[in-house]
């Protein structure tokens, strides 16, 4: 048996002088083009979905306002559009694209181009009506990412949503701030405070958690969506291959699961989430929602969890299926758990079905552990020790 020799480890090359410098200087270069790239993108993509909430509001208003026209042209747009565009064209998010137009209707627009034309002479109503505008000339109008109007149009009160916006502006909020501050009613405690000057002045300043890095701005999944993009996954490679190994493990069950997705990704609220695995199963006829963890299961992920399941219920599943049901894997190292999420079921007899046809717990925890195990005790022998022929 020869021993092989062992790949020398190649050694980085020198570096030259004033080499921070150049780095430096491109790191900088690329991470505003790339700000200056999703800052565009987004002035368009918003300034196209004013334009079609026009558009959608003006249909509904021509004579044809009777009961259910609204939802028959949501329903038809969204499926014609998903069709030719992808994603991004959900009754929802057509419902937001509506609702945003009519938070800046034609005057406020008109207003905005005359201010940043420089001649501050209205446009005439007659010429309004029916003008269409430029996609560039609305894209100097709306400044903010279209993640931030979304989570403007959340908040109900037009004082309030004018004074998110203007501060958000002013202050040069990230999406990730300006969420913050809604979440924490900056609004109501700045009116309800003697000092309002030095409040403002507080909320201006910004938290660690609100930067939002040019990374995260190129692959925002508005963006994204808008773009027709495919997301990228930052999973580790354990994670990775695990996802991989249930998988494959679930369909050589041989227990009527047929494989949906991976990293399926869905918005509840204004949160983004993906689950890991989405399979369906025949024999009970329901989609089965698969979640991993890397460490040990809390009460957050179960409730997780069941916000999955309802969604999924809604958006995901057909009228003729049966409720879905989540399944939650937690490979914490020497103690891994699965658990069933059954308690959203409609009635005990429904779920207790559920657990006789479904996989059993011990059975997908013992393979979770044994292919952790084996994973790790790979991952040094590949990296540290030479192989033997």
């Amino acid at each position: 048996m020869t021993r092989k020799t062992p790949v020398a480890t190649r050694k980085p090359a020198a570096v030259p002088a004033g080499y921070a410098g150049i780095h430096g200087g491109i790191v900088e270069l690329l991470d505003a083009a790339r700000q200056a790239a999703a800052r565009s993108v987004n002035a368009l993509m918003t300034a196209s979905y004013w334009e079609i909430g026009r558009r959608i509001v003006e249909a509904e208003q021509k004579g044809r306002r009777r009961a259910g026209y609204g939802e028959q042209l949501m329903a038809r747009l969204s499926a014609d559009l998903t069709e030719r565009f992808g994603r991004g064209f959900s009754p929802d998010n057509l419902e937001n694209m509506r609702r945003f137009y009519v938070a800046y209707p034609l005057e406020a627009i008109s207003e905005t181009l005359s201010r940043k034309s420089g001649d501050g002479l209205p446009i005439e109503n007659s010429e309004m009506v029916s003008r269409k505008f430029d996609l560039s000339e609305l894209a100097q109008v709306f400044t903010l990412p279209w993640s931030a109007y979304v989570r403007l149009l959340s908040v109900k009160d037009d004082h309030a949503r004018q004074f998110y916006e203007t501060e958000a502006l002013r202050g040069g909020w990230s999406v990730r701030q300006l969420d913050r501050q809604i979440g924490s009613q900056f609004y109501e405690r700045t009116a309800l405070s003697k000092d309002k000057a030095t409040m403002l002045v507080k909320g201006s300043v910004a938290k660690p958690e609100d930067a939002v890095t040019p990374n995260d701005a190129i692959k925002d999944p508005y963006v994204l969506e808008f773009l027709d993009l495919k997301d990228e996954y930052s999973e580790s490679d354990l994670e990775a291959a695990l996802i991989q190994r249930l998988e494959d493990f679930l369909l050589e069950l041989g227990e009527g699961f047929t494989f949906v997705g991976r990293q399926r990704r869905l918005r509840i609220d204004q949160t983004w989430y993906r689950v890991d695995l989405l399979f369906f199963h025949r024999k009970l006829r329901c989609l089965v929602i698969i979640d991993l963890k890397l460490g040990s299961l809390t009460h957050a992920d179960v409730g997780q969890m069941h916000l999955y399941c309802n969604y999924a219920k809604e958006h995901w599943a057909y009228p003729e299926e049966n409720p879905p049901v989540g399944l939650i894997l937690c490979a914490d190292k020497g103690h891994a758990l699965a658990r069933y999420a059954l308690d959203g079921l409609p009635t005990k007899v429904m779920a207790a079905n559920y657990r006789t046809v479904l996989p059993d717990a011990e059975l997908l925890q013992k393979e979770l552990e044994n292919t952790r195990r084996l994973l790790e005790s790979r991952r040094p022998a590949s990296h540290n020790t030479p192989s033997e022929n």
